[in-house]
Formats: C-alpha cells, structure tokens, sequence
C-alpha cells in the first residue's frame, strides 16, 4: 500500500499546510524542555573521583573548555590511576541527577480561535503562564576496563515516562593511538557546538532552531506517525570512528547511524546515514583558543509503507529519498567574550517533501526545498559565578519545496537572551539561577492564512545537578 498526502486544492490546501506547519512549530516548542529536557555532560562523580574542581573541564556549566573536551575525548580518563573503575573513595558517587524547577511564559500570536458567538474562527493570540518542572535526567559515565568507557543516560519528560537518551560504550586508544577510536550505542553526534550543554533552557530557546528546522509545508511535519522526523542535535543509534591530536586541537569522526533518528525498534526501514566532522583549533595567545570546523550529514527517510492490509508493518519502508545537511563553525575567543558562528545549508527530495511515494508522479509545482541558516551565540564570563548569554538564528529558504509559495514562506528568526548565576559549584553538587527571555518568528505559517506566526518564552529556573 502507496502512502501519500491527502489531494487538497485551492485556499482549503493552503490553510490546512499552514495550520500543519504552524502546528508543528507551536508543539515542537512547547514540547521543547517538557520533553526534552538536554542531556549534560556535566557530571559531579568526575570532579569527587579525580579529586578536580568542576571548572577543570567547565567554563560554566554545562559548557565544556578544552580540558573538558579532551577529557571527553580520551574516554573519561586522566591517563593516572584513578581512571581504573575499582579506584574508590568516600566521596565518590557515580550518578548525578539533574532538574530544573521554573517559572515560564509561554505566548504565541496570531492563532486560530472558535468563537461561539460568531460561530467562526477569529484571530487571537494566546497566553499561558505559571510554575512548572523540565524533564530530569540520571547521568552515568566512567570507565569499565582500561580504554573502555560508558555513558547511560535514563531520562525522564516531567511526567517521569522514561527512556534512554544514551547508551554507547566507547573503545579508546586502538592500536594504541588516540586517532582511532570507536563508539556504540545511542550517543550524541559530534557536534563541537552541542545541544546537549546548551547554555538556553526556555521552550523556544531551549534548542538549537537550525538543527531541527524543516521547510514549513514539509508532509514530514505533518504529524503523521510514519514519519519520525530528523534533528541534527538528536541523539543517534549507531557506529562512531573518531580521532584526535594528544592536545585536541586536531578531531575528526565518521559516524554510520540507523536511518530513524535515533528512535528503538527499527521504526522505519533498513536505511542508513552518515555523518562526518572535521575541526581544528588553534592558541591565539591571551585571547584564548579559537576553532574552526566543518560538518556534512547525508540522510534517508522511507516514502512508501507496506501495510497487513489494516496497519503499516514498523520497519518495512522503502522507497529511500535523501536529505542533507552540510556546514561549517566557528568557534572564537576573546578574553571573558566568547562567540560562536554557525553556517548550515540544507535541502531534502521533493518526495520527502510532498509526501508523494518514490516513483509516482510529483504534486503540480513540488521541488527540492532548499534553505541556509546561521546563528551567532555570545557568551561574556562577568567572572566565575555569573555568565551572560545571547544568540539570534536565522534561516531562509533559497528555494521553496512548492513553487506556488512566496519566497519567503517558512524563514525563521530566533532571538535568545539571559544569564546564569551560579551561587556555588562544587565537586558534590551544581546550582544555577537561570533567567532568559526568547522569541520565534515564522514567515507566513499561522493558522490565519498569510500573518506570521511569533511565538516567545519567559523561563525562570533553578537549575541544579548532583
């Protein structure tokens, strides 16, 4: 059986695609930190265990310096005796919790409304505020054996359903050099600039908008639940090969993934995508050590579902269409300021698009969307304890995936801003007064046919660890 999108025509197919897309951003949003709250790799037990500060690793928590990364890097080992996993003392506890009890303001504009007394659908904004929880998460990691080490993530959404944001099992140092490494599991890709310890914990800044972005009107934001999505800072199953120089400043990884986005049980087909990065770093004296970095994901995502007659057979599509996402990244140094630039270009098949089964003929006007977006994140260190944060995304289609749209259907702009103050940080417990305001706008996806939808969020949290 042939799975495609409903035909459609006129005025009634272009509100039902923009009440899709709008429907889509708005969910994804408020889903964003209920759901998803981000994995940190900023774990207590290393500190206790190595008997090291938490800023040894941590420029400010969760965001890692290069110590911190080659730490990572090296497999969770400090290359001394305390990286054996029997090496124990009183303080040593190998689990941290991590939530953030908050107050948030979600808002959104420009939204489909019924009115009872007119009978009809009016334009209203939309308002909700009040105290909440994120997700939590219970982080593990350490070393099994020499060269051998481990991350489990069980996490839950803050309705405490759980699952495993990570499992893999990294061995280190094969044929004794730190260029070949290998991964597997469920991990983080190699993204330099993670969404993982992302310093933004609000529902439309809690998320890197480029690493999830799809063209608005794109059948794969529909909802339907053949379609598992894709997200460059999702958590992927699969093999990773990665290497690097002693200091770090040289990195490279290869990466074979399930084509599901990271999802269990072979939800989709027997597809497979790869991921390759590439940075290097250099010492700009006293303004700190800069890196620059490039990134190229190919992907595939089944088009056509073969059925018992009644219900999709998980795991049995086919007819295989391609996506990509390609890039480049800076990341820059000066003094207590630091920023970070990202470049992304992206386009998918016109049939992922449309919905339309590989083969068949195309909807009148379907084409290959394309789109480049970019970010500029900024981060100024007042001192150890308080850390200001700022960062603006856009993204623009350069050519749209239906070539009735306006060129402009679907930009993006997002603007984040905050701080975090820590009043202590030691080896045994994390805590963060997070303050942060963010805003998205979408060009022509409301509910009301041709209006932007603009969505915002107030987030007041206290962000803690142990």
């Amino acid at each position: 059986m042939l799975f495609r999108a409903s035909k459609e025509t006129g005025n009634m197919r272009a509100v039902h695609s923009s009440f899709r897309s709008s429907a889509f951003l708005v969910a994804a949003i408020l889903l964003g930190s209920m759901l998803l709250q981000p994995e940190a790799d900023a774990i207590p037990a290393f500190a206790r265990k190595y008997g090291l500060p938490c800023s040894a690793c941590h420029e400010a928590w969760p965001k890692l310096n290069n110590f911190g990364q080659t730490f990572k890097d090296n497999g969770y080992q400090l290359g001394n005796d305390r990286d054996a996993p029997i090496w124990q003392q009183p303080t040593y506890w190998p689990i941290a919790l991590r939530m953030t009890p908050n107050w948030h303001r979600e808002g959104a504009d420009h939204m489909a409304v019924y009115d009872p007394a007119t009978d009809s659908i009016i334009n209203q904004g939309i308002t909700t505020h009040g105290f909440d929880l994120s997700g939590m998460d219970m982080l593990t990691a350490g070393t099994l054996a020499k060269n051998i080490s481990f991350l489990l993530v069980p996490s839950a959404d803050n309705e405490g359903a759980f699952h495993f944001e990570s499992a893999s099992v990294r061995f280190s140092n094969l044929l004794k050099t730190s260029w070949l490494n290998a991964k597997v599991g469920k991990f983080e890709l190699d993204n330099m600039v993670s969404e993982k310890r992302i310093m933004t914990l609000s529902n439309n800044g809690g998320l890197f908008q480029l690493y999830h972005f799809l063209p608005a009107g794109d059948y794969q934001a529909s909802g339907d639940p053949n379609f598992v999505g894709f997200g460059l800072g999702d958590n992927q199953l699969g093999v990773e090969v990665s290497g690097h120089s002693k200091n770090d400043y040289t990195r490279y990884s290869v990466a074979v993934l399930s084509s599901n986005d990271g999802n269990v049980n072979l939800p989709t087909s027997r597809g497979y995508d790869t991921y390759l990065t590439f940075s290097q770093a250099f010492n700009a004296g006293s303004m700190g050590l800069q890196r620059v970095g490039a990134y190229a994901y190919v992907g595939q995502a089944p088009t056509i579902f073969l059925t018992d007659g009644v219900n999709v057979i998980p795991g049995a599509g086919t007819g295989n269409e391609k996506f990509y996402r390609t890039g480049f990244f800076g990341m820059w140094y000066l003094k207590k300021l630091d920023f970070t630039t990202m470049f992304m270009h992206g386009s998918e098949s016109a049939y992922l698009y449309s919905g339309t089964p590989a083969g068949q003929t195309l909807p009148l006007g379907a084409q290959a969307p394309k789109w480049n977006g970019g970010w500029v994140e900024t981060h100024y260190t007042v001192n150890p304890q308080l850390i200001i944060l700022q960062r603006y995304e856009v993204i623009r289609m350069s050519q749209q995936g239906n070539s009735a749209n306006a060129s402009n259907y679907g930009d993006m702009d997002s603007l984040t801003f905050g701080y975090r103050y820590y009043p202590f940080m030691t080896s045994r417990a994390g805590f963060a007064f997070h303050n942060e305001y963010s805003r998205v706008r979408q060009r022509g996806t409301s509910p009301i046919p041709g209006l932007d939808l603009t969505t915002s969020s107030v987030f007041l949290g206290f962000d803690f660890i142990f």
